[in-house]
């Protein structure tokens, strides 16, 4: 028959490897307001917009909505993606800008832009009146300023330049509208007065035309009450952050003084008073600084009020963005973008660039977008725009809808499970395919059939419970969707289950005697099985027993324990464990060890010597001769010894932290056997270090251990001598050792600052923080309490440090999870006051997607691999990188080689197989494992995959290498 042959040419550019990730538009710069200067010298406007993608996105531009054409105007221009208008005008280019970003996935909308132009008019030049007022009156001159934009300053010349209007109780220059107002004039007011407005934009200044100011002939003004002439507006708003000025100025005669206050609550502490109290001025002003204000105007004569609603909004601030993600054609899509704001945000949704409508399949419901059943129709780029009056802010994402026919990893292709009789065996069924796969089992050439034993998981995988001989047999898993099918074969084997025979299964032993103990396993003779041996529940160390104990393999399916010279502390129950391939069984036997008395065979009493007083004992007597031991007698009915004055003092006589005043005195209980009969109790005496008498107190407890003498008059930290005693019905017993200790300092007092929270990874946090040092109350260490960001209070969870710790790392947290904090300090005496609270939210979880489509050429000691990208989904942290783990077979630990590249060289310096594998990292951790390769080295020589297309990872961009390969034909030579 002849052979068929095929001849494949590779081609490979260097560094396609690196470009070869498609993706969607991306911004990386999006265009800023802009004031532009009417009479600049500047005489066009940049716009700036630039986004990433691949390929190469392209820019068009929006202005209030409408896409601008570029070839309509001779002014426009375009560069990469920056928007540039020459010879701007306000009439014609002044607006709302957009970029709108594209590439072959789809759009992306850019933030809006304000372009507005600053001018500053020319006051009219019509003479202005002559204002006549009599002495003591009020009166307000009006400014009645130019057109302009944005914002001007306003100021007061009197007479002439630059001699300007100085502000104080009585005269005030309002910023809001302008004028200047005199709560009472008086002859030295008499004159000139000029308006001077300032552009803050571009610094212009222009003044209005003389108002002249003079006293009436006919009598002086008497004393009225206050009026206010400016106030503050009704409603107040203001961004959160910012400054608010808030002005309030009256006329009236006397000067009338201005005040302050908040209905309902306290003015801000970080509020300031200018003018005479005429304006109240609130730097960064928070939420909690909003309300009702009122300015006060009062003088002898009366008083008159204003209130008005301050208003602290907040622009949206995102709380939970979207990511890329990309599903089955099929699958049901759930995006949720949250944001913050006050007032609340409202939410739409763009697909590339467009607004995005409800459909049959389409619902969008408070941030939330659900599409039913997804097609590729449905790719593309997505916007998730977040608005309220103050501002709006976009998130984008890139949905992806996957085809792709089954396959299954290498490590799933064939397995062979060997259980015994009466075990659960599941096999593993987990295709990789768009959509998802529909799974059916073979057994040989029959489907299986579901049953009370045997069941489909709703993963794939296949269950059998109970197995037995019948079970026996190759079993084939079918994955399928439209585009094609895969298989993966499992053979599973049945054996007969172990059983295990240890004997002796219990012996006593005299000190100083030898033992074997034999371990039997009755198993399947396919299967190898290897002994393990405990004591009390722990492997023996054989090399570390001194030489007592010896394991010994006389036969393949037995192992003998030897147990040389035995010791009291060999006493105990001995296990033996038979692991095979398909199973576990143990069993356990026990060994008494007692201590030999000399006992001649003739007696029949003796004397048992050195017992405790007051303490229950039972005997039992055993024969022995030179053939051996007998069995024990029963045991003697209980007897008890005679009472007696104690003999045992207390130990570990120390001092506990406690609260201020207090001395605190602890101990070792005096265990039972030692309290030599009934009434047993303690005697604590202490004294003042350097005194002579002694106080005493009786402590009736035998259980207690602690004792607190509180007294006012003590100070912190005051030594004392301190014994305690003891004593039963029969009389008092030894003191303990004298020992010096202190009165208690008492607990922390201060709390923990400069707290902070720090995400460490999807499952932990650190948290440090620092403590002032106190000398007295010192803490012993920390308590941190933690809960999730809608939990209570009290439902808080708490982790303790020890000694000086200014910071610890929690574990075991949920990820993408805002967690909020607190620290306190804490000794003996008690817990210190807590901080303040502070916040933190851990890492979204690592990627679970694996690196696929692994692909090498090896050249020399050098092997070039290369893969495909993971791209995380929404619930996942993005791909920092990737690392290639990659060992010697036979070899357990791996070398590692991180890059953020999706390729990387490795080394192969020794000749064997090396076991590789990849896996990405992120902030969140390393996601999971690519399937393993194995890769032979040899010294020289050439290796390439033929898994995909190859290509070499030359350094040079502009090197070429060809590769040759032969596919060796199906028939043999």
């Amino acid at each position: 028959m002849a052979s068929s042959w095929k001849l494949i040419l590779f081609l490979s550019v260097a560094g396609y490897l690196s470009e070869s990730v498609d993706y969607g538009p991306l911004f990386v710069q999006e265009p800023d307001d802009i004031i532009f200067p009417a009479d600049s010298d500047e005489k066009k406007v940049a716009l700036n917009c630039e986004a990433r993608g691949n390929p190469v996105p392209n820019y068009r531009w929006l202005r209030n909505g409408t896409e601008i054409d570029l070839d309509s105007d001779y002014r426009y221009s375009l560069i990469d993606g920056t928007f540039i208008i020459n010879n701007p005008s306000e009439a014609k280019d002044s607006g709302h800008y957009q970029c709108l970003a594209t590439n072959m996935f789809g759009s992306i909308l850019s933030r809006e832009a304000i372009l507005q132009f600053a001018y500053l008019g020319n006051f009219s030049g019509r003479t202005r009146s002559a204002v006549s007022v009599r002495e003591g009156q009020g009166v307000v001159l009006m400014c009645s300023p130019p057109p302009h934009s944005p914002e001007i300053i306003y100021s007061w010349v009197f007479n002439e330049f630059p001699s300007f209007v100085a502000e104080d109780s009585r005269r005030f220059i309002s910023q809001e509208t302008g004028n200047l107002y005199i709560s009472k004039v008086q002859t030295s007011d008499v004159g000139s007065y000029i308006c001077l407005v300032k552009n803050t934009a571009t610094n212009a200044r222009v003044l209005s035309p003389p108002t002249p100011l003079t006293l009436r002939n006919d009598g002086v003004m008497g004393e009225y009450e206050p009026k206010i002439e400016v106030h503050f507006p009704f409603t107040v708003t203001a961004a959160k952050g910012t400054t608010v000025k808030m002005e309030c100025f009256a006329l009236g005669n006397p000067v009338p003084t201005i005040t302050w206050m908040k209905v309902n609550g306290y003015i801000p502490s970080k509020s300031r008073l200018r003018k005479s109290q005429a304006v109240l001025e609130i730097p960064n002003v928070q939420l909690d600084d909003a309300g009702l204000y009122e300015c006060r105007a009062e003088n002898s004569r009366g008083k008159n009020s204003f209130r008005g609603q301050l208003q602290v909004y907040t622009y949206p601030h995102w709380v939970e963005k979207l990511n890329d993600t990309q599903l089955d054609s099929g699958s049901p899509l759930r995006w949720e973008c949250k944001a913050t704001g006050k007032p609340r945000p409202t939410y739409r949704w763009l697909k590339n660039g467009v607004s995005l409508l409800p459909q049959n399949r389409i619902e969008m419901v408070n941030g939330v977008l659900m599409i039913h059943n997804v097609n590729q129709s449905d790719a593309g780029m997505y916007q998730c725009l977040a608005e309220n009056k103050y501002g709006a802010i976009y998130a984008s994402a890139e949905l992806r809808i996957l085809a792709s026919a089954p396959t299954f990893a290498l490590n799933q292709m064939k397995k062979t499970i060997i259980i015994t009789k009466g075990q659960e065996v599941i096999i593993e069924c987990k295709p990789q395919g768009s959509p998802k796969p529909t799974i059916s089992w073979k057994k040989g050439d029959k489907a299986v059939r579901e049953n009370k034993r045997i069941a489909i998981l709703p993963d794939g995988s296949l269950r059998i419970l109970n197995a037995s001989k019948s079970d026996e047999g190759k079993y084939v898993c079918q994955g399928e969707n439209v585009f094609g099918s895969a298989e993966i074969i499992a053979s599973v084997s049945v054996k007969e289950p172990t059983r295990i025979e240890l004997t002796p299964k219990r012996t006593e032993l005299t000190v100083g005697e030898s033992i074997v103990l034999n371990c039997k396993a009755i198993h399947d003779a396919s299967l190898d099985v290897t002994f393990y041996w405990t004591l009390k529940g722990q492997p023996i160390d054989f090399e570390k027993e001194g030489g007592h104990f010896e394991s010994i393999r006389a036969q393949a399916s037995s192992a003998d324990l030897m147990i040389r010279n035995i010791l009291l502390m060999h006493a105990g129950r001995y296990g033996c464990r038979v692991q095979t391939t398909a199973d576990s069984v143990s069993d356990e036997a026990e060994l008494l060890v007692r201590v030999p008395e000399i006992i001649t065979g003739d007696m029949e009493s003796a004397m048992a010597v050195d017992l405790n007083p007051w303490v229950e004992y039972e005997f039992r007597v055993v024969a022995t001769n030179p053939i051996g031991t007998g069995d024990p007698s029963t045991p003697s009915r209980m007897i008890r010894t005679n009472e007696a004055v104690p003999k045992t003092a207390p130990t570990n006589v120390s001092g506990r932290s406690g609260r201020r005043h207090e001395l605190v005195i602890a101990w070792e209980p005096v265990s039972e056997e030692f309290q030599n009969g009934e009434g047993f109790g303690y005697i604590v005496a202490f004294r003042p270090n350097g005194t002579r008498g002694w106080k005493e107190k009786m402590v009736t407890s035998s259980d207690a251990s602690k004792f607190i003498y509180r007294d006012e008059s003590v100070p912190p930290l005051t030594p004392f001598e301190v014994k305690v005693g003891v004593y039963n019905n029969k009389g008092d017993g030894p003191f303990s050792q004298i020992v010096v200790i202190c009165s208690a300092e008492g607990e922390p007092s201060a709390a923990p600052t400069d707290v902070k929270a720090t995400s460490v990874s999807v499952s932990e946090i650190l948290v440090a923080w620092k403590h002032i040092k106190e000398s007295l109350g010192r803490p012993q260490g920390f308590e941190i309490g933690y809960r999730k960001d809608m939990e209570q209070e009290d439902a808080a969870e708490t982790v303790k440090t020890r000694g000086n710790e200014s910071s610890v790392i929690l574990t075991g947290l949920e990820g993408n999870t805002l967690y909020h904090f607190t620290v306190r300090a804490y000794n003996g005496a008690g817990y210190g006051p807590p901080s303040s609270e502070v916040s933190a939210t851990t890492k979204k979880s690592p990627p679970r997607q694996a690196p696929s489509n692994l692909r090498w050429e090896q050249q020399g000691s050098q092997l070039s691999l290369g893969w495909e990208p993971v791209r995380p989904l929404a619930n996942e942290s993005e791909v920092m990188g990737y690392k290639v783990f990659y060992r010697q077979e036979g070899h357990s630990n791996s070398q590692v080689i991180e890059t953020q590249k999706p390729q990387a060289v490795i080394p192969l310096p020794d000749a064997g197989v090396y076991i590789i594998e990849v896996r990405a990292y992120s902030e969140g951790g390393d996601g999971t494992a690519s399937s393993q390769i194995r890769v032979p080295s040899y010294s020289g020589g050439k290796i390439t995959s033929a898994q995909s297309t190859l290509h070499t990872l030359s350094p040079s961009s502009s090197s070429v290498t060809l590769l040759l390969a032969l596919m060796i034909p199906s028939t043999s030579w």
